[in-house]
């Protein structure tokens, strides 16, 4: 009993250290917005900016050619939105014939459909972009947005895993009080995978908003730049690189992941922990 508060003040200490190195890149990011460009990266400056430069963010928001960040912040929220809304719908769906449905070969494209979820990304982008191409999709948000409409495999698995735990009384009482497929599930089953039904648009919120390769394959005019690329343009090869303006948008940039994950952070633990209850 005597080493009981002995551990815990262990345990303290090693979760405070653990939590200081995961955090000190992000504090290293938000110093440094403050700091001159040519002194970002000296090793005699200290941690603290002196003085404090404030004119980062003022840069910075003033954009790169003749579009103010606030552009690329909402071509951001515009892929993030609809690719949103189209990935979760459509996977809930895609979820809900295979956990609920009977159909001829449904273990068979149940595992098609987990082999697409260990195939890397990088393998389809060739064919992707030949399809877009030939669609005469390019330089537009379609070949970003569009596919998200047709399901992601990690969120059908896991709205499966959900819907499983679900008993099938409630659809044998539905079923008898008149519902058909479609009724059911978005009057029945679509209220109660609430917590996956988050899980996944915060996880598609995170993976849509710092997406790069997506916007670098496919769009062309800086005016349509999300905030990733927009990024990237204050890193220039051949002239001083804007390092201080930057991180300055940086900070900015992870200002909306934050507020998501501290708004629905209940709903991520709660939406994978359920799902693997199973």
């Amino acid at each position: 009993m005597r080493s009981k508060p002995v551990r815990l003040v262990m345990y303290h200490i090693l979760a405070a250290g653990g939590a200081l190195l995961m955090l000190y890149p992000v504090l290293w990011l938000v110093m440094s917005s403050f700091k001159p460009s040519t002194m970002i990266f000296s090793t005699a400056e200290s941690l603290i900016p002196s003085p404090w430069i404030w004119e980062n963010y003022v840069q910075g928001w003033k954009g790169i050619g003749g579009y103010t960040f606030s552009t690329f912040i909402s071509n951001s929220l515009i892929i993030v939105v609809l690719s949103t809304i189209g990935v979760v719908l459509s996977s809930a769906l895609i979820a809900f014939g295979f956990a609920r449905l009977q159909f001829w070969g449904k273990s068979f494209w149940f595992i098609i459909m987990l082999v697409t979820l260990m195939l890397p990304h990088d393998v389809v982008l060739v064919p992707q972009y030949i399809l877009f191409a030939k669609l005469g999709w390019l330089n537009s948000f379609l070949p970003i947005i569009i596919p998200n409409f047709f399901g992601a495999p990690f969120f059908i698995f896991l709205m499966v895993q959900f819907i499983r735990t679900l008993p099938h009384e409630l659809d044998e009482a539905a079923t008898i009080d008149g519902c058909g497929k479609f009724r059911l599930f978005y009057r029945i089953i679509l209220p109660l995978i609430a917590p996956a039904l988050a899980t996944s648009a915060i996880f598609s919120f995170y993976w849509r908003w710092e997406d790069l390769i997506g916007p670098v394959l496919y769009l062309n005019k800086p005016e349509m730049y999300p905030v990733s690329m927009a990024l990237k343009m204050f890193l220039d090869n051949d002239t001083l690189s804007n390092w201080g303006a930057m991180f300055a948008m940086s900070v900015v940039t992870l200002i909306p992941v934050i507020a998501v994950f501290f708004a629905f952070q209940k709903y991520i633990v709660e939406g994978i922990s359920t799902s693997g209850l199973k």
